[in-house]
């Protein structure tokens, strides 16, 4: 079973939310935002992450590039998109917004961002190839 997972980032804490390939939440954890931490979450060997997804933002480009690292396949998300996505929700919050960004890595719905680093100069659709960008 593939497993998808969002990461919405805050200064101090990061909401993880992890859903597997029928949309069904299996984990949801809120932790420091610090590389180290978020990599205990996904690092977990019952799942077998497809891809993961966060929101372009002051912090991104390091957490990508420490997560990518690390061999996650992260997709960052421009803010446009994320807001427009995300703004359906009834009752927004960090957990609900990891929530949302989790489903849209798992059906594909938005392009990807700009959370490359210097060390990263590859985005993570190059690991995973879109449907959208497979036409």
């Amino acid at each position: 079973m593939e497993h998808y997972a969002g990461l919405d980032v805050s200064i101090k804490e990061t909401s993880v939310c992890v859903i597997d390939d029928t949309g069904r939440v299996v984990r949801e954890v809120k932790v420091p935002t610090e590389p180290e931490a978020i990599l205990a979450v996904l690092s977990d060997e019952d799942f077998n992450i497809k891809r993961i997804g966060l929101e372009a933002g002051p912090l991104s480009q390091w957490l990508y590039g420490e997560l990518a690292e690390a061999g996650l396949p992260m997709i960052c998300v421009e803010t446009r998109h994320m807001r427009a996505a995300l703004s359906a929700q009834v009752n927004k919050s960090d957990r609900n917004d990891a929530r949302g960004i989790a489903h849209m890595m798992r059906v594909w719905t938005v392009p990807t961002g700009s959370c490359q680093d210097a060390s990263q100069p590859e985005t993570a659709d190059a690991a995973d190839e879109s449907p959208a960008a497979a036409s």
